[in-house]
């Protein structure tokens, strides 16, 4: 979960240093093609080749709106908006999700996805007939189920901070257990998802104006930085996006 306590000043806070992790150890950013360089270098060049982003209301197409309550109480407890900047929730994490629901990830377009299944170590892959998106439609209903039946009636959305950090914990650590999904596997998807989604490049939906860039100081798709070999002075421009939007 992450770290609210107020930071030395001299050292960055446990949600920088959470993000960061998560961006190093590579899964979060989406590969970035040569074409997208060009791009990115054409929009350094000259600012008019910039395309900004339309920051519309977005209607999913997946997710029902109970759901949605769900997964922005949820991400907001694990990327939350605070000192330090937006949020997963404001960054437009809940778009990225839909939109990976309708995706090949969320259909399993490329998984082995056959028998037989078991209760096996993570080295030995999925484990599951459910695709992502049955995942999460059943992890959300059975979270909400939970929450009810041990919350005097109240869906996880209703429930104290402390309340909701709780549930998620449990889920994550395989405490609460469902009958048609594994919690764990729920907690891992929506946890890695919420990650993707704050971090990856604004083309895929989330990370809105760049903000999860900007808070780890990344320069996103700019094309080189030779200019600044050797100079032993920190990085002063913002970030660039794929599409050629700058933060």
């Amino acid at each position: 979960m992450t770290d609210h306590e107020n930071p030395d000043e001299n050292k960055p806070s446990g949600r920088r240093m959470f993000l960061t992790r998560s961006l190093a150890a590579g899964g979060a950013m989406s590969a970035m093609p040569l074409a997208a360089l060009g791009t990115a270098q054409a929009a350094e060049q000259n600012p008019d080749f910039s395309t900004p982003v339309q920051n519309k209301p977005y209607t999913p197409t997946y997710f029902q709106e109970a759901e949605v309550a769900f997964l922005q109480a949820a991400c907001a407890r694990l990327i939350p908006n605070d000192d330090n900047g937006p949020g997963a929730v404001e960054a437009g994490v809940i778009e990225y999700l839909d939109r990976q629901m309708e995706s090949g990830f969320g259909h399993a377009a490329n998984w082995y996805m056959h028998g037989p299944f078991a209760d096996a170590a993570p080295e030995f892959g999925y484990q599951s007939k459910l695709k992502p998106r049955e995942v999460y439609r059943a992890g959300i209903a059975a979270t909400e189920a939970y929450c009810k039946q041990h919350f005097d009636g109240k869906v996880f959305a209703d429930l104290s901070d402390e309340q909701k950090d709780d549930v998620l914990k449990q889920l994550e650590s395989g405490k609460i257990q469902y009958e048609d999904v594994k919690a764990s596997d729920f907690f891992s998807f929506l946890l890695t998802n919420t990650r993707e989604g704050f971090l990856s490049d604004p083309i895929h939906g989330g990370n809105k104006d760049m903000a999860g860039w900007k808070l780890i100081g990344f320069p996103g798709a700019r094309a080189d930085f030779l200019d600044w070999v050797g100079r032993n002075e920190k990085y002063p421009l913002g970030p660039v996006s794929i599409s050629g939007e700058r933060g």
